[in-house]
């Protein structure tokens, strides 16, 4: 099992999504729910992409946090 972090923003109108420990792997959509799905099955295709060509999985590096400002 691998766990990576996926950031989703609002957009004009729709909802884009990416992770930074895959480069080059997007989805988008116009809920966020569907935007998050389809990003669940971005990260599974690009996955087994790498798998086939024999390429090491990335390390799950990028972490989050919200600050607060007062």
């Amino acid at each position: 099992m691998h766990r990576f972090l996926v950031v989703i923003e609002k957009a004009n109108g729709n909802y884009s999504a990416y992770s930074p420990d895959l480069p080059g792997c997007v989805a988008a959509g116009k809920t966020r729910e569907a935007t998050e799905q389809n990003m669940y099955e971005a990260i599974q295709m690009h996955l087994k992409g790498m798998i086939e060509d024999k390429k090491p999985l990335p390390k799950q590096y990028a972490t989050a946090e919200y600050v607060l400002v007062k």
